[in-house]
């Protein structure tokens, strides 16, 4: 269910398909038998600083960025350069970003459905890759601000790499409150406007070995620890021919592994040099979030070199059942009126999602019978890159 969801899920058609969205939308009362009412939604900023939201419980996720982005007033051309994340708090104070929420599906649900141990939380962060982006926002003091709420919190929990020399320099811009400044320098430090995920293993260059992954700057980096060194090497987004995600289960290759959890892989089909492509593969619980950052990635490359722009609330596709002319956004009043947001497809059964876009998927030719995704940004070597 998994391998599916997320394959279909990453193909914008589908994501905008009034079919698919109502589909999920009938799912989410089969499955969740959930009654549309009244409730809160607490969304926090990087620094911890706590958003609270008047929401109707099956409030799609463009919903409540809305409403929040209204409750702080994030001007309307810049609501959709940011993203509601699931965020969840690790041992010693860490926290690991889940996945990004995505519009066909309640945040609120999808918060309770995560939360049975209470370490999840939804985080305002910015949605995209390209820091060329930020100078839009740091025209603006609300956006500028949380730029820098962002990238101080990043270089405390060491998601960007500083020197010593560099962090005495961000501190003293820090105490003078200069943060375009800071937020300049800020931007030609090692992984700023990467995603960092927990350590993990790969095939490459052998089997197993450990590796530390970040996704930004149009690649996925590799720190490969080997022999008490760390050896590091990146793989560019547009020399990815396609990606998979797949499940393999304890014992299905033959091996003596006891756990009792499957394990997810993300393969990609990288090539090496003209004439030779080889498959990589990254063993991580957070695979289906590679997977998702590298969509984002290509989708953003493909939005840039089309010379589109980010969308605004009111270019906002509205779903089927809705009614015309009316936006409903977080903080809705008119509960009678209000529309039930689609469940995530994490948590819809397989046998549906198969039964509606199984064949559409292959037909649309984002992906084949064997799951793999195919990457529309991918370009081949020519004489200059050898």
């Amino acid at each position: 269910m998994a391998l599916v969801s997320v394959t279909v899920s990453q193909d914008q058609r589908m994501g905008s398909s009034d079919i698919f969205n109502t589909f999920l939308h009938t799912a989410q009362q089969e499955s969740q038998k959930e009654v549309p009412e009244h409730v809160t939604l607490d969304v926090f900023l990087m620094n911890g600083h706590k958003i609270t939201v008047n929401i109707t419980s099956t409030d799609q996720t463009d919903d409540i960025l809305e409403g929040v982005a209204s409750q702080i007033e994030i001007p309307n051309e810049f609501v959709y350069y940011f993203g509601l994340f699931l965020v969840k708090k690790e041992d010693k104070g860490n926290n690991s970003i889940v996945r990004r929420l995505q519009d066909f599906e309640s945040p609120y649900i999808s918060l309770r459905t995560a939360n049975k141990n209470g370490v999840h939380r939804i985080v305002l962060r910015k949605g995209y890759w390209d820091s060329a982006y930020d100078e839009d926002l740091m025209e603006n003091k609300i956006t500028m601000n949380l730029l820098y709420i962002q990238a101080v919190s990043d270089l405390e929990r060491q998601w960007i790499l500083a020197t010593k020399e560099q962090l005495k320099h961000l501190q003293t811009l820090q105490q003078r409150g200069s943060k375009r400044e800071y937020l300049r320098f800020a931007r030609t430090l090692k992984y700023y406007g990467y995603m960092q995920f927990q350590p993990c293993l790969t095939d490459y260059p052998n089997n197993d070995t450990p590796v530390s992954v970040a996704a930004g700057g149009k690649e996925l980096n590799f720190r490969v620890h080997i022999e008490n060194q760390v050896k590091e090497g990146s793989f560019k987004i547009t020399r990815m021919r396609c990606w998979r995600i797949t499940t393999i289960y304890p014992g299905e290759r033959g091996d003596n592994d006891s756990s009792s959890s499957p394990k997810l892989e993300l393969s990609f089909e990288y090539l090496m040099s003209r004439d030779t492509l080889r498959w990589i593969t990254i063993t991580s619980d957070q695979a289906m979030l590679l997977s998702m950052c590298l969509q984002s990635m290509v989708d953003e490359l493909i939005m840039k070199k089309q010379g589109r722009k980010f969308r605004k609330p009111h270019e906002r596709h509205h779903h089927k059942g809705q009614k015309a002319g009316k936006t409903f956004s977080a903080g809705t009043s008119d509960s009678s009126n209000s529309p039930e947001a689609p469940l995530s497809p994490l948590e819809v059964p397989e046998r549906l999602i198969h039964t509606v876009v199984g064949e559409k998927a292959k037909q649309d030719g984002k992906t084949n019978e064997n799951g793999v995704t195919e990457n529309d940004a991918f370009e081949g070597i020519g004489d200059d890159d050898l």
